[in-house]
Parts: structure tokens; sequence; C-alpha cells
């Protein structure tokens, strides 16, 4: 559990800036619903008629003016692509930085298996990647009390429980990706991100471009589609889990036998 216990140390400061970015943030949107909601009609009108930037962020499917509505895009979108962005940068680092922070060489020595480091790194990137929404979820959840609305839970929840998914998903992708990498994760976590999440967009606006929704885990997080279907997309949740287990498998396949340099 050593591994475990100081890549949680490691990893706290950027948890902590992460998490209170990304809750400030939702804080701030559910804090401004009250007022927006008395121009909604007019915001209803203006999103309509923007075309295919309506169609790319589901705004042509939702109702503005209620609580759902409002936090699928506005919250969405902050919670998307922040979360999406930290699980990222967490995963892609966690197997490199040994070789790009010359720390190799203390950490292989020891008595322990690198299956055990893979192991331990992991459970230490999930444990982050939980905290992370856990506290994310009480911040939103808190905030909508203190406005005073009343909360939409199921669209609430599967909403928060699809950002949790795809985070879990890219974690697992990207710790994949992390086995192979020496160094330069930052920007190969934050282009995997941006890759998908823009992916997404171009499903949204495309219908022959439509089958990359089961690419991407945003396209299992559609706020449009969760708020209007009342459920998850089982199919392409499946189609994520597998994406995440061939993540993990490449972990667990390559690093016993990659050659470190130290």
């Amino acid at each position: 559990m050593t591994i475990l216990k100081h890549e949680l140390r490691r990893g706290r400061n950027p948890l902590l800036i992460w998490g209170g970015v990304i809750a400030f943030l939702l804080a701030v949107c559910v804090f401004l619903f009250p007022e927006m909601k008395k121009q909604m009609g007019e915001i209803n009108e203006v999103f309509s008629s923007m075309g295919s930037f309506t169609a790319a962020f589901g705004m042509d499917k939702l109702n503005f003016g209620s609580l759902e509505g409002y936090y699928a895009i506005e919250c969405g979108n902050v919670l998307g692509l922040g979360g999406a962005f930290f699980a990222a940068l967490c995963a892609a680092g966690m197997l490199c930085k040994e070789e790009k922070e010359r720390t190799a060489e203390f950490l292989l020595t020891h008595p322990v298996s690198r299956t055990r480091v893979l192991t331990e790194k992991l459970a230490a990137l999930l444990l982050q990647v939980t905290a992370l929404n856990a506290a994310i979820y009480a911040v939103a959840l808190g905030s909508m009390v203190l406005v005073g609305e009343e909360i939409p839970w199921r669209a609430f929840n599967l909403m928060h429980l699809a950002y949790f998914l795809l985070q879990l998903e890219l974690a697992c992708v990207c710790f994949g990706v992390s086995a192979f990498l020496r160094k330069g994760s930052a920007g190969v976590g934050l282009g995997i991100a941006a890759l998908l999440y823009v992916t997404n967009l171009i499903a949204n606006i495309t219908e022959s471009a439509r089958f990359l929704k089961h690419l991407t885990p945003f396209g299992y997080c559609d706020g449009a589609e969760i708020v209007s279907d009342g459920s998850l997309n089982g199919g392409k949740l499946a189609v994520g889990l597998g994406f995440a287990l061939l993540g993990l498998a490449a972990a667990y396949w390559y690093y016993p036998r990659k050659d470190i340099c130290a």
C-alpha cells in the first residue's frame, strides 16, 4: 500500500485545484439560474435559431428554462470537459513519470513486482477520480438547495453518473497509453480528451457521422439525450467499457515487459 499512499499524496494538490475550480464553476452556474430563468423566453428563441451550434450542444432538445435543461447544457459542459481533462492528465502521467523524473530506479529496485506497481497506481488513480466526483456532486447538490429550486433527481443523478463513467473510461484508456510513454504525457492526455469531445460535437452536427457517438465517451454523456430519455444508453456504455478494459489490458501486458530507463 506504500505506492498507493505515495501516489495519493503526490496527486493531492492537483485534485484540490481541479476539484475546487470545477466545483466553483458549477456552483456559479447554479446560482445564476434564478436570474437567467427570468429571461428564458428570449434566450430559448436565440438558441433555437443558431443552427448547427444549437444541434452541437443539444440545445434543440432541451428547455433551457428548466433546471434540468439548464444544468445539462451549462454545467454539463463544465463537468464534462473539466472532469475529462483531470482524469486524462492524471492517468497519462501515472506510469511514465517515473522515467521522466528519474525515479524509476529507486521504485523498481524495491521488492515489489511491476504488476503490484501497476495495481496500486491504478487504485490511486481511480480513488482520485472518485473523490473528485463525490466533491463535485455534493457542491452541485448543495447549490441547488441554496437557490431553492426543486431538484430534478433522476436527471441530476444520471448526468453525474454518466460523467463519472466518462472519467473512469478516459482514465483507463490514458493509463494504458501511459505505459508506452516516456515523457510528454500532459499533451497526450489533453489531446485524447479534446479529440473525443470534438468527435461528439461532429456526431451531433452531422447525421452521417452519428455512429461516432459510439466511439467517444461523451456520446453517452449527452445531457439532452439523458434528460429526454431518462436513462443512459446501454450500447454506448458497453463500447466504453470495452475501451476501458482494452486500456487496462495494454498496461498490464506491456509495462511488466517494458525496458524502463532509469
